[in-house]
């Protein structure tokens, strides 16, 4: 699965990918998406794992961007490039798995626009997040124009954007571009601690808050909590529903089974 630019290993209901570019910051080149592509396609029929943690190599990037290189020599089939771009970062954010981007440094252009296509970002002290397109002549492709408005607000990500400014793990925390800050020493054990609290929940319950929260976010209220009613039916009547409820009743262990 993939090659040595991203790093994959699993760890019973946790899988964990590495971008292995340290050398280049992290840099997204074609290897690297055609690698994230093939694994989030795998890890779909992969009844085993619910969580998915990404980071980057090394501690001064998560992922510095795009390879600029390669967009540059893409000429008139840049577009297509970043199109191929967007719909590999569509499908890890429709994934149905939970994916937490752990962001070790840099977090700039692809690299923001990945980690905001995680379900959560925990970050270390010194992460830096941005969107500094403009300043190349360029604007953001893989979806940052749309997921930063939707994370921190419509003035905010215009300033970050149209500027180019970058945003410490400290102030992404505050605007709430991230969801947890700790050291650089404690980063991977904490996005440890949150993916085991997560994947020892309900499978299934955890799959369909996450269909619920990102299918019913673009739509009316009264649509979502339709949506909402329609897929708790379902998660009600599953097996999984009866042994958690029982087991809280009767105060003993659980043993989600993913039915």
């Amino acid at each position: 699965m993939a090659g040595d630019e991203v790093i994959f290993k699993k760890d019973k209901a946790v899988a964990y990918i590495t971008i292995n570019r340290e050398k280049a910051y992290n840099a997204l080149n074609r290897a690297v998406m055609e690698g994230l592509e093939e694994i989030f396609s795998e890890l779909e029929r992969d009844k085993e794992v619910m969580v998915v943690v990404i980071t980057g190599a090394g501690q001064k990037a998560f992922v510095a961007g795009a390879d600029i290189k390669e967009i540059k020599e893409a000429g008139d089939k840049r577009t297509e490039l970043i199109k191929k771009g967007q719909e590999i970062f569509s499908k890890i954010r429709n994934s149905s798995k939970v994916v937490i981007a752990a962001v070790n440094g840099y977090a700039l252009g692809g690299g923001c626009e990945l980690a905001m296509a995680c379900d959560i970002r925990i970050a270390s002290e010194n992460a830096t997040f941005g969107l500094p397109e403009t300043k190349l002549g360029l604007m953001p492709g893989y979806g940052g124009t749309q997921l930063l408005p939707r994370l921190i607000g419509i003035g905010m990500a215009k300033f970050m954007i149209f500027s180019g400014e970058t945003l410490s793990a400290k102030n992404a925390y505050q605007f709430g571009l991230v969801e947890e800050v700790c050291s650089s020493e404690n980063l991977m054990k904490e996005a440890d601690n949150v993916s085991r609290k997560i994947s020892a929940n309900g499978p299934l319950a955890v799959k369909a808050c996450k269909k619920a929260i990102n299918t019913g976010t673009s739509l009316s209220l009264d649509d979502a909590l339709k949506l909402e009613l329609e897929i708790y039916d379902k998660i009600s009547r599953s097996k999984d529903a009866e042994v958690g409820m029982m087991a809280f009743l009767e105060k003993r262990s659980l043993n989600f089974k993913g039915r």
